[in-house]
């Protein structure tokens, strides 16, 4: 396989068999990419529902599925030789270690949000015992659909968790069951994950589904090809030698988020962007070659994407209620929006490095003294 020279700065572990592999900076910096897409869509589908075909980046929300993709092709690379040794306990620890902090300070946001919303006064409707559910179900990750203000999402107080809720079932399936498979029963079970999220799509009539309790098993059926696809990809070695760099890859996945709305059609557009075109960019971002010149925002644009992805929505949520209420004009709305995203960006920064890097640091200090 044709690595790349990357940061190691990873902080899961810093020994023997839990010593972090080299990262493909390339695709890390293409998850930012995703993340700001996913941050921009959910600003636009407030003015516009996202099937109207009036939204520029009307298909923002496909940047799930690349994450996806993105992740079996990492989770493969990074743990295929060597989670038999180190335990499935372990690699549970990796994977929480990882991704649990910005889950509960998702949840910690998403509720500060709900109570001090400059534009809407919190629902009567919720006791104390009942926001207190409603947060230890986002903290914990258990689907609890029950805001009907906000469209019976997963998780009221953060909607993106819906997709780390579908990771987290992916690591466990992938841990119990998809690092023992042969190559062949993996294409095998990527097949029929596809023909599934076919069918999802065609039903659908897209595939938007998997964040509200109505189409929770679209989620299921999004990460089943996604994954699969993305570490078939890794134990196939697809790997595609390219000199396209961070900069032409982020420019053809960005046209996969702002490509034009197909009435009646984008359930097939979707599944072809999503079967293989995703899939076609991990494999060119795991060849390319990379410049010096971009590695430093490449690295920027990795590190701060899940930052970004969690924390943005308490955001979200405001701005949808300003939007309901103060019906701001198109200009006073493109400034909003652009000054939000990057205040978003640099919000994501910060928490990275007061609070995410730390957490993980001491979390994995703790660990080895054990």
């Amino acid at each position: 396989m044709n690595k790349l020279k990357v940061n190691t700065g990873n902080l899961e572990a810093n020994s023997g068999l839990l010593k972090p592999k080299q990262h493909f900076v390339i695709l890390d910096g293409l998850r930012g990419v995703a993340a700001l897409a996913v941050v921009i869509f959910h600003f636009a589908e407030w003015v516009h529902p996202p099937d109207s075909g009036k939204i520029f980046i009307g298909h923002g929300f496909l940047a799930v599925d690349f994450f996806f993709c993105l992740s079996g092709f990492v989770i493969g690379y990074a743990y295929d030789d060597r989670i038999g040794k180190m335990g499935v306990k372990e690699f549970f620890k990796s994977r929480l270690i990882r991704l649990h902090p910005l889950v509960i300070l998702g949840s910690v946001l998403g509720l500060l949000a709900f109570l001090f919303d400059p534009f809407a006064a919190p629902s009567e409707a919720y006791t104390a015992g009942g926001l207190f559910l409603l947060f230890l179900c986002s903290a914990l990750l258990i689907p609890y659909p029950v805001m009907e203000e906000r469209a019976f999402n997963l998780f009221g107080l953060n909607a993106p968790s819906w997709s780390l809720f579908w990771e987290y079932v992916a690591n466990i399936v992938y841990a119990l069951v998809l690092y023992r498979l042969s190559r062949r029963s993996l294409v095998v079970l990527t097949a029929l994950a596809a023909i599934t999220l076919c069918f999802v799509s065609y039903r659908a009539g897209n595939l938007l589904g998997g964040w509200a309790g109505e189409n929770f098993l679209d989620g299921g059926a999004r990460i089943a090809y996604s994954f699969s696809a993305g570490l078939l990809i890794y134990r196939s070695n697809w790997i595609i030698k390219n000199n396209l760099g961070f900069i032409g890859l982020a420019v053809l996945l960005s046209l996969a988020f702002v490509m034009p709305h197909f009435d009646g059609w984008n359930w097939v557009t979707e599944a072809l962007v999503v079967l293989f075109y995703f899939p076609l960019l991990v494999a060119l971002g795991a060849g390319s070659s990379l410049s010096p010149g971009v590695k430093k925002l490449c690295v920027f644009s990795g590190n701060i994407s899940y930052p970004l992805y969690m924390t943005h929505y308490a955001v979200i949520w405001i701005f949808g209620n300003y939007f309901t209420s103060q019906k701001p004009g198109t200009n006073e709305l493109f400034l909003i929006v652009s000054i939000g995203t990057l205040l978003l960006v640099g919000f994501a920064y910060l928490v990275m490095v007061v609070y995410d890097v730390p957490v993980r640091r001491y979390l994995s200090s703790k660990r080895h003294q054990k």
